[in-house]
């Protein structure tokens, strides 16, 4: 498989046609999406404000790359220091893996993080590398004030299961507790999508400021 950093450097190619660097930082989100690759990749269509014609704005998919590399840089850090620590663990015998998982290895379906991949438009507002510092911050044992997630410091969102209520993180969906069948139920997403807009950036208008008639989130 060809790496992360190979593909960053297509996106930076300018000799490359533009199709073929916006599908590079296609491979690089699947490489690397700490909100899910649709909700990862909605956020860089704002942050970078990537346009709905690529040709009016082609630096749109650098500063994407960028962000998302900044990030990586961060998370790969704190991967390596992980990964040391969990040898040094097996080498004494201790074989389970601590509980809570870190953040870049729980399972979407179980974790507080779903929504994201329900309803990719309610990802966190963070910038990447700034989600990836409160991540690393909340592993290593920092009491953060608000949402774990995004630090929105707000009263939960109420939400019906059919059987019971939930609360959401207002800013970005997160759960901080199961419905109290002790299961996670799917999010239906307050604006209905479709895959296919998201990536054609059907919320973004031609001059990367978010189309005023596609709800982007």
């Amino acid at each position: 498989m060809t790496s992360f950093l190979t593909h960053r450097a297509r996106v930076h190619d300018a000799r490359l046609p533009l199709r073929r660097r916006h599908n590079a930082l296609r491979t690089c989100i699947t490489l690397f999406a700490p909100y899910g690759f649709r909700a990862t990749y909605h956020h860089l269509t704002l942050s970078a404000a990537i346009p709905r014609r690529l040709e009016a704005d082609p630096d749109a998919l650098v500063r994407a790359v960028e962000e998302l590399h900044e990030a990586r840089v961060l998370w790969l850090a704190r991967a390596q220091e992980y990964a040391a620590w969990r040898r040094a663990e097996k080498r004494t015998g201790r074989r389970a893996v601590a509980n809570p998982r870190p953040w870049w290895l729980r399972s979407w379906w179980e974790g507080q993080d779903r929504a994201w991949y329900e309803d990719p438009f309610r990802h966190p507002p963070l910038r990447l590398r700034e989600y990836v510092r409160r991540q690393n911050a909340i592993l290593d044992g920092a009491d953060l004030p608000g949402c774990p997630a995004c630090g929105d410091a707000r009263p939960l969102e109420p939400i019906s299961t059919g059987h019971g209520w939930v609360g959401l993180c207002r800013g970005c969906a997160w759960a901080p507790v199961p419905c109290p069948c002790g299961h996670r139920h799917r999010l239906v997403p307050q604006v209905p999508y479709g895959w296919n807009e998201i990536w054609q950036r059907a919320h973004m208008s031609d001059d990367g400021t978010p189309n005023p008639h596609r709800p982007a989130g």
